[in-house]
């Protein structure tokens, strides 16, 4: 039997060194601080979901978990930030994927990353309905309500601060032949306040958001996108119920390093997810905030994120929505 030549030999040592390190990293992670970069501002629906996974998440690591809010460009900011770190486990995006990932490649021109090359993905968390809102102090009780409010207006105008509102709004649009004009913003509370004061007519945003400022009375929760009315909106019909089956949007949480981060940190992490999902306390929040439980596993978020990436492709084309 001849010998193995010396580059093999010194290949393979290589490669059994380099898997001992990877193994030996993903023990002691972590050894410091996390950051979870959060797509959108302080006080919004997204940001409370990211602020609860991460203290959780610190719990189970043990070491601390800083949120770092960077809003802005429905999302594009911080998920460069994330794409951009260095893949050491140490920067986490903790996100709305079907939103800021899946649907951005076809709103905008130029996108500063790849939601497929740029990053690594870790788990799923969790599902939820957008809903379509208005001024809870507008005399709109209903959908057929609103259309015939934007009738009077023209068309009227509808706020827009994140990727899956902007298109359920434009689909809604076209289902109802109308020219609604859209205001974009920066984050949902600037978008409502404008909405509020008269300068706009309706927004769709995630149901987290909605649930306390619908109790508050300050909005009224008109329908929701999912296939299935939502157990904290039970009395909000769907949009299939209002007559329109073709705006069927759940969008849904994910968790993603950079691209290239160890496998030994990748699996680290999504098991500690699982845990944290596993808990009782954390079916409370989700299901408080109108969410349902979405855990998953590197290779499923993999190809549910090139799935998503096909069909928002097609729901954008469908609603005839131009890239910025």
């Amino acid at each position: 039997m001849t010998a193995a030549p010396k580059f093999l030999v010194a290949a393979a040592l290589v490669a059994a060194a380099t898997g001992f390190a990877a193994r030996a990293q993903a023990q002691d992670y972590p050894v410091k601080e996390i950051t979870a970069v959060c797509p959108f501002a302080a006080g919004t629906g997204a940001d409370i979901t990211v602020r609860y996974f991460s203290a959780k998440l610190a719990d189970v690591l043990g070491k601390p978990v800083i949120v770092l809010n960077k809003p802005g460009a429905t999302g594009n900011i911080a998920s460069e930030t994330v794409a951009r770190a260095k893949p050491d486990g140490y920067t986490i995006s903790i996100t709305p994927a079907s939103s800021t990932m899946a649907a951005a490649p076809y709103l905008y021109k130029r996108l500063p990353f790849d939601p497929i090359k740029d990053f690594t993905p870790v788990t799923t968390l969790a599902s939820l309905p957008f809903v379509l809102i208005v001024d809870g102090k507008k005399p709109i009780n209903s959908v057929a309500d609103l259309i015939a409010h934007l009738k009077a207006r023209n068309g009227g105008f509808y706020g827009g601060s994140n990727n899956t509102g902007i298109v359920a709004a434009e689909l809604f649009k076209a289902a109802i032949k109308l020219d609604s004009q859209r205001v974009s913003y920066r984050n949902i509370a600037d978008s409502v306040n404008d909405m509020v004061g008269g300068h706009t007519d309706f927004t769709f945003t995630d149901a987290t958001w909605v649930v306390e400022q619908a109790k508050a009375g300050r909005i009224r929760a008109l329908a929701v996108t999912s296939a299935k009315r939502s157990a904290v909106l039970p009395d909000v019909p769907t949009l299939a119920e209002e007559g329109f089956p073709g705006i069927e949007l759940t969008p849904w949480w994910g968790v993603f390093l950079p691209a290239g981060a160890p496998k030994p940190i990748v699996d680290k992490l999504a098991s500690s997810f699982d845990r944290i999902l596993a808990m009782p306390e954390t079916t409370e929040f989700l299901t408080r905030l109108a969410n349902e439980p979405m855990p998953g596993t590197p290779d499923s978020l993999r190809e549910l994120l090139a799935r998503e990436v096909k069909r928002w492709g097609e729901l954008i084309a469908l609603a005839k929505i131009e890239p910025q």
